[in-house]
């Protein structure tokens, strides 16, 4: 087993909580967690071992000594463009044709990539990404650079409070400025790899707004959000409603680009160790390009 040291700076606004508290209330580790670095007393405070009850102050230095597992992803190396970096999280910009994750077949995914990045700024840690982009759409995904990060950023996700923003070009003139689709979606039983809307589907939400349309392409420029996060969920809700992603084949998009025009364009969330209001917006990364010529 490694070991790898977290280090937190109490906040003005946890002032007088208590490790346990902390722990238990803001961060939401889970009690298996909580029970191992009690035991391998794991937790310091200005390099003291304290009773966990003891209330913190200000600007108090928390070092958390983590036991993290050998298991480390194949490292590939590959161009990465680096969009924040701190020492608990990483987001990077993910390019077109690439997997966010590696298979039994195939090294040279994302995850790949940034254990590559790692290892070569001599950082030992796993590669952990807390969302996952489809093969053919770009932008911005986040990692966690240890397994306390990604148990709270996991968490946060769930909960909502990590906001994804994309930026897609759909086949058609969208009359509506606003909308949701709200349709459940489910496998397609016809298809290896293609979703559906579906009666017996998982709930699925997706806000979108036009930006602009483009008569003379037959485009729609629209931003969309996610209340949830169901494998091709904007690909299969547009497809759904009549306007499916341009050059998305699996879901009906026309031949207009080599690739589904999706892009994760922005993440922003409350950093949850140092409340650091993070907003990451993604640059395009399409050659030729597919969004910059509409804006």
């Amino acid at each position: 087993m490694n070991s790898t040291r977290m280090k937190i700076i109490i906040q003005d606004e946890w002032t007088s909580m208590n490790i346990e508290e902390l722990f238990r209330n803001i961060w939401e580790f889970p009690k298996k967690v909580m029970h191992e670095l009690r035991m391998d007393k794991a937790v310091s405070v200005n390099g003291q071992v304290i009773n966990w009850n003891t209330p913190l102050k200000h600007k108090d230095e928390i070092i958390i000594n983590l036991r993290e597992s050998h298991d480390v992803d194949t490292p590939s190396p590959h161009p990465l463009e680096i969009l924040y970096e701190d020492d608990y999280l990483l987001a990077v910009n993910k390019p077109a044709g690439m997997a966010t994750h590696p298979n039994e077949n195939e090294k040279n995914s994302l995850v790949n990539a940034v254990a590559y990045y790692l290892q070569s700024t001599e950082q030992i840690h796993k590669a952990r990404h807390i969302h996952r982009l489809d093969k053919n759409t770009t932008g911005v995904v986040l990692f966690a650079k240890n397994a306390l990060s990604k148990v709270v950023l996991d968490k946060m996700l769930n909960d909502r409070k990590i906001k994804r923003t994309y930026w897609a070009l759909a086949d058609g003139i969208i009359k509506r400025r606003k909308g949701d689709i709200t349709a459940p979606i489910g496998r397609d039983r016809h298809h290896p790899t293609r979703r559906r809307v579906s009666k017996t589907g998982q709930q699925a939400i997706t806000h979108y707004n036009v930006l602009e349309t483009f008569l003379k392409e037959n485009l729609s420029l629209i931003e969309c959000s996610l209340d949830t996060g169901r494998t091709h969920q904007i690909r299969v809700h547009l497809s759904y409603i009549g306007h499916p992603l341009s050059g998305d084949k699996l879901y009906g998009g026309s031949a207009h680009f080599q690739r589904q025009a999706l892009h994760a364009r922005k993440l922003e969330f409350t950093h949850p160790f140092t409340l650091d209001n993070i907003q990451v917006i993604a640059p395009f990364l399409d050659n030729p390009p597919i969004f910059e010529q509409f804006l």
